[in-house]
């Protein structure tokens, strides 16, 4: 018997990727709880891990390594993935607030955002220094600095275990990169006062051995893009300064009417706040019962603790209280591959305790580079013939890669009766049907997909991009679009969470298209999709397929490598960082370009079939062949690389049937790579060519010629 997809029935928001919402995923998509759907909104794809970020800015890992991928966790777990910064937290209507995406429905929610080391109060700290944490940002301004040559002059601003790891790792940075460099640490009292006087002489012995100077009980009066002025007249050399001085929480926590302690969220033993539905974690949360400092040691703890406790308020099991340990291992690194380990008093350093710390920061990275693999679904014992086979050996794709191949697809389209109305004029293989209506020439498409990313608005965002391309493809302005919604089963309040985020992103994508939304329709199933019905006016003649003429220009306005990526995502092969670029290129509307390529002779956009199936069509319908430059069509990042690794899109073999004596490997594969949301793709009159892909690239589309049409009737590629 079919068992369904159980209904999901409550929302579990997670604000922020830090440490314990990391850990806390990974244990999620071991053990999920049926009914909840879980979301993590995370301003970036990747959450970086603070433990190794010393070893980083003195030179020992590369920046990869202190990234944790939430986007590849977020698929072990289930849970869908809001790129994006919270600016908000609505206790009251209980939604969550992210700018260009619509409020976040929660029944319940956790904080784990981590905390900043920006100083807006002292002077020039904004205009001329860079804040240790948020650590990306951080980590990417100091590789740019130590790349470059001359004297360096660096001063760390605090004088606690994280300013004195810091600036250990800086001086020894710039000394393996042979740079002259003064380099200072600054306090307003006394350095390291957190550690034992043994291991304070430890610490304070390795940064003289670094060449580095320690100003204590100095107040800081303003920083200059050269210098730091003290309020004793001092002026202390220092062109890249940063700031490690204390713990500050984001301002938008302020505005949540949830009880803080100096800005931080209060939470009880159970992790949460003055709101029993909103908990919080790590180093934005104050643990009333039991206050301890900001240490990752301590979220890293809470997370099985919180794992729990966000179960019982969804409704399932009993919550545990967090009592955390009185006493732990501080292990700081000094510089060089050596390091201090300090607890209950008795302190060692050396080499032995850099080997220590780094096993304990890559076993626990390693739980996230290394996700278990979760068993299949087991077949039934019997089957019809054929199962196996239909199923495949990976997950079907979504977005244009669940298309139907083009095969079956001619096949039925060839079965329907030739139109006898006078006002449709069939346009075979082309991108909308052509209308008359009252003497107006009006087209008409129809476009579903079915879903890849879990995020409702962001797969509306890049449907109605994708539905909108045969419009503009066709020369045509929007006009007028239904919406054909299929949501998973869901609860009432879920269904109109979901209803209200779809619809907002659907109507404000159509709006800025020229469109309006005049109905549409919705149901359940068994997962979702999104599609748009539109049509569009033509106040010229339309843009076909049939107008390509020899000679012409091939110019494509976007990358491709869009269904190897999601094939990939799906899977839990892509990187992070390459899904969430695919999703900037899939979202970018076509509008303006197509104005700018209004005087082209044959235009198409290139989605389901890959370019070389599109392509192939206007070949097709011009009567005309094509060469097309590979070495010209530029790739979104990472496509190549999965590529190689024979990642494919399930759409891959039915695009190769098209244009089955192209190559079909290396970068070649990529023609055949079915797009969702791609560019368009146009045949524009030589003299032409030059000044249409200046205006693309000056309207913000990254525009490539990619070939000529021929005489020839065949398709070729040049390398």
């Amino acid at each position: 018997m079919h068992i369904p997809p159980l209904p999901l029935t409550r929302d579990l928001v997670l604000v922020g990727g830090g440490h314990t919402h990391a850990l806390l995923l990974r244990k999620w998509g071991m053990n999920p709880l049926p009914g909840a759907r879980v979301t993590v909104i995370n301003p970036g794809p990747t959450a970086p891990y603070s433990g190794m970020l010393p070893g980083y800015i003195a030179g020992h890992y590369d920046r990869w390594e202190l990234d944790i991928d939430l986007v590849k966790l977020a698929r072990f777990a289930g849970a869908r993935v809001i790129l994006g910064s919270v600016d908000g937290l609505d206790t009251d209507r209980q939604e969550i607030h992210v700018p260009g995406h619509p409020p976040v429905g929660f029944d319940v929610a956790s904080v784990n955002v981590g905390i900043s080391s920006d100083m807006p109060a002292m002077p020039g700290f904004s205009e001329h220094a860079v804040p240790a944490k948020p650590l990306g940002p951080f980590a990417a301004k100091w590789a740019a600095y130590l790349e470059g040559s001359g004297a360096a002059s660096v001063a760390v601003i605090g004088g606690g275990v994280a300013g004195v790891e810091l600036v250990m790792a800086m001086a020894h940075a710039l000394k393996a990169k042979g740079r002259t460099a003064q380099v200072t640490l600054i306090d307003n009292a006394f350095a390291l006062t957190a550690t034992k006087p043994k291991a304070a002489a430890t610490i304070r012995q390795a940064m003289q051995d670094l060449g580095v100077e320690v100003i204590e009980n100095a107040a800081i009066s303003r920083i200059a893009s050269d210098h730091v002025a003290l309020q004793d007249g001092r002026t202390i050399p220092a062109n890249f300064v940063t700031g490690a001085a204390g713990a500050r929480p984001y301002d938008w926590i302020e505005k949540t009417r949830l009880d803080l302690e100096d800005g931080f969220i209060r939470v009880n033993s159970y992790l949460q706040s003055s709101d029993p539905v909103v908990f919080a974690a790590g180093d934005c949360a104050h643990l009333v019962d039991n206050p301890r400092p900001k240490a990752g040691v301590y979220a890293v703890r809470e997370a099985p603790i919180l794992f729990d406790n966000l179960r019982a308020a969804l409704g399932a099991g009993r919550m545990r209280k967090y009592v955390p340990q009185k006493d732990y291992l501080k292990l700081i690194s000094l510089g060089g591959k050596s390091a201090l380990g300090e607890r209950l008093g008795a302190s060692f350093s050396g080499a032995m305790m850099w080997t220590w710390k780094n096993h304990i920061d890559q076993t626990f990275m390693n739980k996230f580079r290394e996700l278990p693999q979760m068993k299949p679904p087991v077949l039934p014992h019997e089957s019809a013939a054929g199962l196996v086979e239909a199923l495949g050996e990976k997950p079907m794709c979504g977005g244009c890669g669940a298309k139907v191949g083009r095969g079956a697809l001619h096949i039925a389209l060839k079965s329907q009766p030739a139109p006898i109305r006078p006002d449709i004029t069939p346009l075979p293989g082309d991108d909308a049907a052509l209308l008359q209506t009252g003497g107006v020439q009006q087209v008409m498409t129809s476009d579903h997909l079915r879903a890849f990313t879990k995020d409702p608005a962001l797969m509306t965002r890049i449907a109605a991009v994708h539905a909108l391309g045969d419009i503009w493809a066709m020369g045509a302005t929007p006009q007028a679009a239904t919406a054909t919604i299929i949501l998973p089963r869901m609860s009432s309040a879920l269904q109109s969470r979901t209803m209200s985020e779809i619809m907002s992103i659907a109507g404000a994508v159509m709006r800025d298209a020229g469109a309006e939304i005049v109905g549409g329709h919705s149901s359940m199933g068994d997962e979702m999709t999104i599609g748009f019905t539109l049509t569009g006016l033509c106040e010229t003649a339309p843009i076909t397929l049939a107008g390509g003429q020899p000679g012409d220009c091939l110019i494509l306005t976007k990358p491709i490598g869009s269904g190897v990526l999601m094939a990939a995502e799906m899977a839990g092969q892509a990187n992070g960082a390459w899904v969430a670029a695919a999703y900037q290129h899939m979202v970018q509307p076509q509008g303006k370009a197509a104005r700018i390529l209004a005087g082209a002779h044959a235009m198409t956009d290139v989605t389901g079939f890959g370019l070389a199936g599109h392509l192939q069509g206007i070949c097709d319908a011009s009567g005309c062949g094509a060469m097309m430059d590979l070495g010209a069509v530029d790739v979104m990042e990472g496509a190549q690389e999965l590529t190689d690794q024979s990642v494919r899109s399930t759409l891959f073999a039915d695009n190769r049937a098209i244009a089955p004596d192209l190559p079909a490997e290396g970068k070649a594969a990529l023609m055949f790579d079915p797009q969702t949301a791609g560019g368009l793709l146009a045949a524009v009159a030589a003299k032409d060519a030059d000044t249409v892909l200046e205006d693309l690239k000056n309207d913000g589309y990254p525009a490539m010629a990619i070939g000529e049409l021929t005489e020839a009737p065949r398709l070729r590629l040049q390398s």
